[in-house]
């Protein structure tokens, strides 16, 4: 009785997580409006860049909003309900990374992780939003905006004093540079494709 009553908040917490954090939204929306599928076109990522390779800004934007949100209510909802919103971040990060229902192909995770940051902390949540920002808007390169913004997660919790998130942080970081290995390859191969650029 004492394990369950150890361990069933914290596995309530992550499955919750991860059920919300699967929710492919980009799919979602280009199926609903008649749009081209994502994973048709680009990285074959679900993601909001991709989404926009359609020619669709609205569903991108509508999918970049959606991806943060799912983050944000998985921490939040996850701690009312069992005390564990940290553990319902990794679990909504899985969920995006490697949903079920997609044969876990997923996203990138970098829309999900400013969600998560905002139910965790938010004025981290604001830096990594200034980063991503800052980055795409110098590069024009998604991929590089979004990965500059993850390794700026754990360094602006330890530069705000919150050291307990550290640790949680680089490991969401790593995992959102390891979704982006094949960026890195066309990225140096001088073949990534920059913002606004489709197919």
């Amino acid at each position: 009785m004492l394990t369950s009553d150890i361990w069933l908040p914290p596995t309530a917490a992550l499955l919750l997580g991860y059920l919300l954090g699967s929710v492919p939204f980009g799919v979602i929306l280009t199926r609903l409006f008649g749009s081209v599928d994502p994973r048709s076109v680009g990285s074959g990522n679900i993601g909001a860049t991709n989404v926009l390779r359609t020619g669709n800004k609205g569903l991108a934007a509508g999918t970049l909003a959606l991806d943060l949100l799912k983050g944000t209510v998985a921490v939040l909802l996850a701690q009312r309900l069992f005390g564990h919103g940290d553990i319902a971040a990794v679990g909504a990060m899985l969920g995006h990374l490697y949903p079920l229902w997609l044969r876990f192909r997923g996203g990138k995770g970098v829309a999900t992780l400013l969600g998560v940051l905002l139910g965790l902390h938010p004025l981290s949540a604001l830096i990594f939003a200034a980063v991503w920002i800052g980055a795409l808007l110098l590069t024009r390169f998604s991929s590089i905006g979004g990965m500059l913004a993850a390794v700026s997660a754990p360094v602006a919790a330890a530069v705000t004093g919150r050291f307990s998130l550290v640790l949680l942080l680089l490991g969401l970081a790593l995992l959102v540079i390891w979704r982006h290995r094949g960026n890195v390859e066309r990225l140096l191969a001088g073949t990534e494709p920059r913002v606004g650029a489709r197919g």
